[in-house]
C-alpha cells in the first residue's frame, strides 16, 4: 500500500505514516539499503520487523531521503546528515517517521487490553486522573506513547518511564498534553500531540526550550 497518511504539523515539521500491506520481497525490491543496514536487516528474525524496517525506508524516500542519508549514534538514535531531526516508530502493520527542525520524538502503539496489566510499570502520578472507564485503555496508550517519544528524544541511560517522566492530565478530545521529564538535575518540558488510527495511537512529542 502507498503512503497511508501525511501530517504537515507546521512549516518545519512533517509526519508520514505507512500501512504495511506489502510482502517482504515487494518492499525489498523497491528500496536501496546501505551496507550496515543490509546486514542489520539480514539479522532480523521476525518477518514483521523486517517489513517494518523496509517500510520506514519507503517513508524516507517519500520525504526526499535515502538510507544513505541516515546514521545512528552510539545509543542507537537515528540522525540525518543534513541536521534535520528525525524519529522513527513502527508497530504491527503501521510505521511512521517525523521530520522537523525542532527536537522531536514519535511513537505508535496498538491499543490493547494487556496495557492495563503493566500500567503500574510506567504510570505513577497519572493514576490520580485516570478513571477506569471506556477511555482507560486509550488514555494509557497515549501515556505510554508519550513516554516512549520523550525517551527517544533524550535517549539517556537510566531514565525511568514511571519515576522520571510525568504526563499531565489531558482529555482525548483535545489530542494534546503536556509532559515533564525530571532526571538527575535535568528538567525538561514537552508538548505532546496524539491521534488514533484504526485502533492504534500515534503520539509525537516536541521538546520545549523554556
Amino acid at each position: 500500500m502507498p503512503l497511508f497518511k501525511t501530517i504537515s504539523f507546521n512549516s518545519t515539521t512533517q509526519i508520514l505514516v505507512w500501512k504495511i500491506t506489502e510482502s517482504y520481497q515487494e518492499l525489498l525490491d523497491t528500496v536501496v539499503l546501505n551496507e550496515k543496514n543490509s546486514i542489520r536487516l539480514a539479522g532480523m528474525k521476525s518477518p514483521l520487523h523486517q517489513r517494518a524496517f523496509l517500510s520506514v525506508r519507503k517513508l524516507f524516500h517519500l520525504a526526499g531521503y535515502t538510507d544513505f542519508d541516515l546514521y545512528y549514534d552510539e545509543f542507537g538514535k537515528p540522525h540525518l546528515k543534513d541536521g534535520k531531526h528525525i524519529s522513527i516508530t513502527h508497530s504491527h502493520e503501521f510505521s511512521a517517521i517525523i521530520l522537523s527542525d525542532e527536537t522531536v520524538g514519535i511513537d505508535i502503539e496498538l491499543q490493547r487490553d494487556k496495557i492495563i496489566k503493566i500500567a503500574d510499570k510506567f504510570c505513577d502520578s497519572e493514576f490520580q486522573y485516570l478513571i477506569d472507564n471506556e477511555e482507560y485503555i486509550r488514555k494509557l496508550t497515549v501515556i505510554w506513547g508519550a513516554k516512549e517519544a520523550i525517551f527517544k528524544i533524550r535517549n539517556e541511560k537510566g531514565i525511568s518511564f514511571k519515576n522520571h517522566i510525568k504526563v499531565n492530565s489531558f482529555e482525548l478530545q483535545t489530542k494534546e498534553a503536556i509532559s515533564e521529564l525530571h532526571f538527575d538535575r535535568l528538567i525538561k518540558n514537552f508538548k505532546i500531540y496524539f491521534e488514533e488510527i484504526e485502533g492504534f495511537t500515534l503520539v509525537y512529542a516536541f521538546q520545549l526550550n523554556v
